[in-house]
């Protein structure tokens, strides 16, 4: 099986690389990314490409899967850039894979692109995907979903997977999330647990991760399996205040939402922070995933539990973890931070381009 994976310098890119590269059905792996990495791993080529612009075809004729993971979070400020990429460089994505006749395609959906949901019970594949419109992010995701239904009634042949996880972490993406999210004035000795003394309870404030290594475990059985349609993916537990709290050692303390999301607001429109306050709204609006699906049709089952991978993470912006690739370098934005001061903190894409 020859595989192409778009955004493959990423946090989940690198590991289904690493998990492909022992998988013995994989023969080949087409690395596809706007800046060319270092790594070399096995099995695997790179090709350069920026998918909003760049020659698609060329680079997926022969394969029999694409998986399109390639995302920005950057520009906050300029939500037609990340329109332009998110959105039009996947329609690129999909119509390149139909006119290579690859068979398979497999696309990084989100639990962002869900309808917010219930409080008293999870949720399953068939629950609305109309997130919160004026959130960037789940805008994104929703509208690719209905790009999506499109392009499968026009290429029934073609086998059309999405997989909704939840949050994704890993020690190697601790840098890159960093920069993506906290911004540049967060310093890396700040985050441990013991100077956490609360965690706000915000209303809302649930939400479901796993391993980077076990989302990408998830991709391999997509591509295994004659499977189709939409797959949900996260580990337990389910991360509320209270785990946050057992976690970090640190105490619940209720909070309306209304003052965080001020304070992200104010530090936001100030470039203090690069995360805006429209992910805050979409955070606490997220449902929780019934994940049976995946773990029945697909046989898929963790090996992490979802704390583990919050504290690899924590553990990783302690020790300035990356990888060499561009996204996940520790370096990616200056020794001093200062190519991440000098966008703007969400005004223009982090140095080098967080795309992958």
């Amino acid at each position: 099986m020859r595989v192409v994976i778009t955004g493959a310098t990423g946090n989940v890119g690198t590991s289904l690389i690493e998990v492909l590269g022992s998988e013995p059905e994989v023969d080949a792996i087409v690395g596809v990314a706007r800046r060319l990495p270092d790594w070399r791993p096995p099995k695997t080529t790179w090709a350069q490409a920026d998918v909003a612009v760049d020659d698609l075809v060329s680079h997926f004729e022969g394969a029999d899967a694409v998986v399109h993971l390639a995302w920005i979070f950057q520009p906050t400020h300029d939500e037609l850039e990340t329109w332009n990429n998110n959105v039009l460089g996947s329609i690129r994505v999909f119509d390149a894979a139909a006119a290579a006749g690859v068979s398979t395609l497999v696309h990084a959906s989100s639990v962002g692109a869900y309808s917010p949901g219930p409080q008293d019970r999870p949720v399953d594949e068939s629950w609305p995907t109309h997130a919160l419109a004026h959130a960037s992010y789940g805008r994104e995701k929703s509208y690719v979903e209905r790009v999506l239904d499109a392009f499968e009634l026009l290429h029934p042949d073609v086998r059309v997977v999405r997989l909704r996880p939840g949050f994704i972490f890993k020690r190697q993406a601790a840098s890159e999330q960093r920069r993506l999210f906290a911004g540049p004035l967060l310093p890396n000795w700040l985050v441990r647990p013991h100077l956490l003394p609360v965690v706000p309870d915000l209303p809302g404030l649930r939400f479901q991760a796993l391993h980077s290594l076990d989302a990408a475990d998830a991709y391999r059985l997509t591509l295994l399996r004659p499977v189709r349609g939409p797959f949900n993916i996260a580990a337990d537990p389910v991360v509320d205040a209270r785990t946050l709290g057992e976690l970090f050692d640190a105490r619940p303390v209720k909070l309306p939402a209304w003052p965080v999301r001020a304070a992200v607001a104010a530090a936001w429109r100030l470039h203090l922070v690069p995360a805006s306050p429209m992910l805050v709204d979409l955070a606490l609006s997220l449902p929780v995933m019934d994940t049976a699906r995946a773990r029945s049709e697909l046989g898929w089952s963790p090996s992490h539990t979802s704390l583990e991978a919050i504290e690899e993470v924590v553990e990783g912006f302690r020790q300035r973890a990356g990888m060499d690739t561009p996204p996940l370098d520790p370096e990616a934005g200056g020794a001093l931070r200062e190519q991440e001061l000098a966008t703007g903190v969400g005004e223009t894409a982090t140095p080098p381009d967080e795309r992958s």
